[in-house]
């Protein structure tokens, strides 16, 4: 082996190593980058059942009310809506 040989090998070794190093990096900030991605979806999807349970609970309670109006005897509902309007002066 020659001298010229040996630096073209150690040339080609150190523009391996240099390549590596830069593909390296790139891989590792996109990890970072999926990483923070799947972070914020999980996230939004936190907040979308925190709407969702606030949403459900206000249907749940719509809907206690329609059945109580539907299962009530006509002249207590009747009384109870009377009672709740507001005498005209």
């Amino acid at each position: 082996m020659s001298v010229t040989d040996a630096i073209a090998f150690a040339s080609l070794m150190l523009g391996f190593i240099c390549v590596s190093g830069i593909w390296l990096d790139a891989y590792k900030r996109r990890l970072t980058n999926r990483e923070r991605e799947l972070e914020l979806k999980a996230r939004i999807a936190e907040a979308q059942a925190g709407q969702d349970a606030a949403g459900k609970s206000a249907l749940e309670e719509r809907l206690r009310v329609l059945e109580r109006i539907a299962t009530d005897k006509p002249t207590t509902l009747a009384a109870q809506i009377e009672g709740l309007r507001e005498p005209v002066n």
